[in-house]
């Protein structure tokens, strides 16, 4: 498996940079692809003196997607629900499209499947 500077950047926690450097100055072996270099394994594991551990990835993110239409919904109501919802969204991307002749509210809720689940609980006990 190759790496990408910027990988090899995070899995030594070092800035990219300072990798380039290495790069340029010949301590670490690369190969250029195009305008990137490609940083092998084995040359990785030459570089650091060390083999590289396998670790899970520690920047994991789960993302919910959810849309949510409330029919019957009258202004006042949509603007008491939308004020709640957007007040409470840390974290949260909201997006709201009120339709006033048909009286529907859609509501697209993009974040974290906790967040998302306290924003959901918030619009079910509001209408």
């Amino acid at each position: 498996m190759d790496f990408t500077v910027s990988q090899v950047a995070d899995l030594l926690d070092l800035h990219v940079k300072t990798v380039r450097g290495y790069v340029r100055e010949g301590r670490l072996k690369a190969v250029k692809v195009g305008k990137q270099y490609r940083i092998s394994r084995e040359d990785l594991e030459s570089f650091t003196g060390a083999p590289l551990a396998s670790r899970p990835r520690q920047d994991r993110y789960v993302e919910v997607s959810t849309i949510v239409q409330v029919e019957a919904i009258s202004r006042i109501d949509m603007d008491r629900v939308s004020t709640a919802v957007l007040g409470s969204a840390s974290g949260l991307r909201v997006e709201m499209i009120y339709n006033e002749e048909r009286a529907t509210l859609k509501m697209i809720i993009l974040g974290g499947p906790g967040a998302t689940a306290d924003a959901l609980r918030m619009v079910e006990a509001l209408t």
